[in-house]
Order: C-alpha cells, then structure tokens, then sequence
C-alpha cells in the first residue's frame, strides 16, 4: 500500500512538472500568434464621450497630480463633468500596466475605500463601485473599461491580459464616474 501510494504521488507531481510548461509556453505562443494590430491615434475624449445620462458634458482642466500622470501614461486622460457628477476618462490603444483600478489612485490620494461592490447600471452594464472617504468628503465612485468591440471589463487586471492575449481589441476606453455622497 505504501508503495503504491508513493507511486502515485511521484506519478501526480510528475504531471504537473510537464503540463506547467507546456501551458506557459502555449500562453506565449498564443501571444505572439495574436494578429497585429494596426497602428491608429486614439478617439478623442469629446468623440467617446459628449454626454452622461441625458446631460451635456464640459471639459475640466487637469489636476497637478493628473498633468503629472498624463504626461507618462501612453494615451489620453480626460475630466469632464455634467455638473454633478466627474467623469474620468482614460483612451489607450496598447495594454500597459499605467491602465490601474481608481482604487489605487483613491488611496494613492489619501482616500479610504470601502463598500467595493459590482454593480448593474441602468443599462445593465456592469461597473466596479466603491466609497471613498478622506476627511469630510465621501465619493461613490464607479469604473469600467470597454474594448472596441463594447466587450466590458471591472477589473483591470482580466482587462490586460485579455488584451495581451489577443482576446480583447483597443482602442480601450477607461471611464470612472465620480458622485458626491
């Protein structure tokens, strides 16, 4: 019985040392076999985005932090605002690891984050939500990010790697809604 059971745990991680690999090096191959994709300049953020929710959209100068941001992230940042509400949207047309969840920027402001949560819209398109807090001041805040077939992604990470790997086409749109409480 000892015997047998070694066997089989030999045999077992055995299988697993070959099948690793071979998964690794079919996920690289299935990167590079992806069809390339045609240099284009990104949509503008007026032709992507002129309304929300039945209002009129104005531009909103950039933040310090946001210039700063923009001037290293590989496509377009945008604010706008219908008044209320301030839309954050980001265009890029290559995956890049600049593309992160407003989680981060929140927290990396000085934000805490609280009640993370899917969310259907009025739509039924599905966004990532969160509250964040900093003194006084609370957000709800909601993000996605939509390909250019209008396949939508809440997490960024599922995002990029669907794009590395060929399964999502850009240009990609970033948008994050930010609402007072």
């Amino acid at each position: 019985m000892f015997e047998n059971s070694f066997i089989n745990r030999v045999m077992h991680k055995s299988l697993w040392a070959v099948l690793l690999p071979v998964c690794m090096l079919w996920a690289v191959f299935a990167a590079l076999a992806r069809p390339s994709i045609q240099p284009h300049q990104p949509a503008s953020s007026s032709e992507f985005v002129t309304q929300w929710q039945g209002q009129a959209l104005r531009p909103l100068a950039l933040s310090e932090v946001e210039q700063r941001f923009a001037r290293r992230f590989p496509g377009t940042l945008s604010r706008l605002t219908n008044g209320t509400q301030v839309l954050v949207v980001r265009s890029v047309d290559k995956p890049t690891r600049m593309l992160h969840p407003a989680t981060d920027c929140y927290q990396g402001l000085g934000y805490q984050i609280a009640a993370q949560q899917l969310e259907l819209d009025r739509e039924r398109l599905l966004w990532r939500c969160f509250e964040a807090r900093r003194g006084g001041q609370r957000q709800r805040v909601c993000e996605r990010i939509v390909d250019a077939g209008g396949r939508g992604f809440t997490d960024t990470s599922a995002w990029y790697w669907a794009a590395v790997l060929g399964q999502s086409q850009g240009p990609w749109q970033a948008i994050t809604v930010a609402s007072p409480l």
